[in-house]
């Protein structure tokens, strides 16, 4: 009988080694207070230091908004600006803001935390997890000022039921970017120079998603060009991001430049679950491999 046999017939296992994947689950599921507790703690630590503290969780996303509104709002013309554009731009930047830093965050989560994961025994899907967790709790206050500010913007009545559809959108969207966290923080492992390229990653989504235009007024039919864009056009049906930003604003705005595709539903459900339950078979492959991050 080898050592690594003797060991294993006593019950010990090796340090960092990668268990069943049914086990490695429910011992991540035994971990999700500490998944919160972390993400708590990284909010505060990230703001503590500023004389503005916790309000700058708010103040970012709506400064982005002030400042792209008013140079997109000046550089593109009416074609490819919807209506209540406004109300448009901040859904679309508080939704994408979510996108990016849980992306950037849960992508980076085992290289900027090596030396815990060196030191400590756990499943290291933890940290990706709480990564974009951390993210989403930040999301949440943006949110309840969107919903304040489309009251009080007016032109949508009163507060209407439609806004609950919210709640599986956000869902659903806090699903898929764990997913993507998962798979992104795997790979950065194996290729650091991947944390490098993220940045310039998240603006090309950034730019080409419809944050502050009207995909489907810029490439869509037109009196002087009737057949429009079709193929980009059907190609953005099926890009998450976008079918996200669709379906918020779908939810929170009212009129003809924002009834959406049904089957943005079907899709958002499937690039949520699909793209989850390959991030957490595919990082937990890797699980003996984090242990030995530089």
């Amino acid at each position: 009988m080898t050592t690594a046999e003797d060991a294993a017939h006593a019950g010990l296992i090796k340090v960092g080694g990668r268990p069943p994947l049914r086990e490695y689950v429910t011992e991540v599921w035994r971990r999700r207070v500490f998944i919160y507790s972390m993400a708590r703690f990284k909010i505060e630590s990230e703001n503590q230091q500023n004389s503005l503290g916790m309000l700058w969780v708010v103040l970012k996303p709506l400064m982005n908004a002030l400042v792209y509104g008013m140079i997109f709002g000046l550089l593109l013309g009416s074609k490819s600006r919807p209506e209540h554009f406004i109300e448009f731009l901040i859904i679309g930047v508080f939704v994408f803001e979510f996108f990016a830093q849980s992306w950037t965050s849960g992508g980076k989560s085992i290289t900027n935390n090596a030396a815990l994961v060196q030191s400590l025994a756990f499943p290291r899907m933890v940290l990706p997890l709480a990564g974009v967790t951390q993210r989403f709790l930040q999301f949440l206050p943006t949110v309840g000022i969107m919903l304040v500010f489309l009251v009080i913007s007016g032109g949508f009545g009163a507060v209407d039921l439609q806004w609950l559809l919210i709640v599986p959108i956000f869902a659903l969207f806090y699903v898929f970017n764990c997913g993507l966290a998962l798979v992104t923080a795997r790979l950065s492992v194996h290729w650091r120079d991947l944390n490098n390229f993220l940045p310039f990653l998240t603006r090309f989504v950034f730019y080409t998603t419809g944050i502050f235009f009207s995909v489907e007024k810029r490439f869509g039919p037109t009196p002087t060009d009737p057949d429009g864009h079709q193929l980009l056009l059907r190609l953005l049906d099926f890009q998450p991001v976008h079918e996200f930003l669709s379906l918020a604003r779908f939810a929170l705005l009212q009129g003809p430049d924002y009834s959406v595709d049904g089957r943005y539903w079907l899709y958002a459900t499937l690039w949520s679950a699909g793209l989850f339950v390959f991030g957490l078979w595919f990082f937990w492959r890797a699980e003996e491999r984090y242990g030995r991050v530089d």
